[in-house]
């Protein structure tokens, strides 16, 4: 039977810590709940007692697509056990205990990222509402819903058909011609995004660099919130700063340095590792 409404049952899950972490950038918050767009989805999500409380704005049969997306279903406590057992470790999965990972469409992640480069998060917040509003398509949800956020995340095939100077109207700047640039090779079947799952870590992450604009960290960014790499290390002056002043903070080490013991340091998940250390960095170290 379709319902508007459903309680996902999940344990240890913070759902704030999760929406708010820098993974993505289009939900917002409003008296205790959050609102956002997965897909063509428009879904307010309030966390319980018991779990989170999602409300549709259309009636749905099938509600996997959010537990994909929120990721509920995965085993938190076992990826904690495989974090290594180090103080500074600890200390972030004790202030952030309930953060997750993620799992976007791929391409909205890519786009989003690119658009984030030397942005801070409230920038890029509203250079994306700037880009679904001018090209996202417009949802009808049910009259007795008052939705706060009303468009897709326009697709590469929308975005590949506009001019630099539309999208730098959305307030990108040099950006837009990155965005421009990957998303006509992914319209033209040059780029092939879900492939890049199939591939190791280390191929997937080389095709992404590929692309105009993307560097590692946008790419490794891809890789962990959008295409199930947990291994995936993020590094941005953020989570720099955290490996500095949490593992090295009397010594002089390198950028290289930083990217081989993030690499090597952290385990199977070090990308859940590195969003602890990063919202961690954000949040509590102030």
């Amino acid at each position: 039977m379709a319902e508007t409404k459903i309680l996902l049952r999940v344990r240890d899950y913070d759902l704030a810590a999760t929406l708010d972490s820098g993974q993505a950038f289009r939900w917002r918050e409003q008296n205790g709940s959050w609102s956002g767009i997965v897909g063509k989805h428009w879904v307010r999500l309030t966390q319980t007692r018991d779990g989170i409380c999602a409300e549709a704005a259309v009636p749905q049969k099938d509600w996997q697509w959010l537990r994909d997306y929120l990721q509920t279903e995965v085993n938190l406590a076992a990826v904690l056990k495989t974090f290594p057992k180090d103080e500074p470790m600890q200390t972030a999965v004790a202030a952030c205990r309930g953060l997750r990972i993620l799992r976007q469409d791929p391409w909205e992640c890519l786009a989003s990222f690119i658009l984030s480069s030397t942005k801070q998060i409230v920038q890029i917040r509203q250079i994306i509402v700037l880009l679904c509003e001018c090209f996202g398509e417009r949802l009808a949800p049910r009259p007795s819903v008052l939705i706060d956020c009303y468009h897709t995340f326009p697709a590469p095939e929308i975005i590949a058909r506009a001019t630099e100077a539309q999208l730098r109207a959305c307030k990108m700047g040099f950006r837009a011609s990155y965005l421009l640039a990957a998303a006509r090779r992914i319209a033209d079947g040059k780029f092939d995004l879900n492939r890049l799952r199939y591939l190791p870590l280390t191929e997937a992450r080389a095709e992404l660099v590929k692309l105009h604009g993307v560097g590692d960290k946008i790419a490794d960014c891809v890789l962990l919130f959008a295409c199930g790499f947990d291994s995936a290390f993020p590094v941005d002056v953020w989570v720099g700063r955290a490996l500095r002043k949490l593992y090295f903070p009397r010594r002089h080490v390198t950028a290289r340095h930083l990217h081989h013991f993030a690499a090597t340091h952290f385990g199977p998940h070090a990308g859940y590792a590195q969003q602890y250390l990063f919202h961690y960095m954000r949040t509590k170290m102030k």
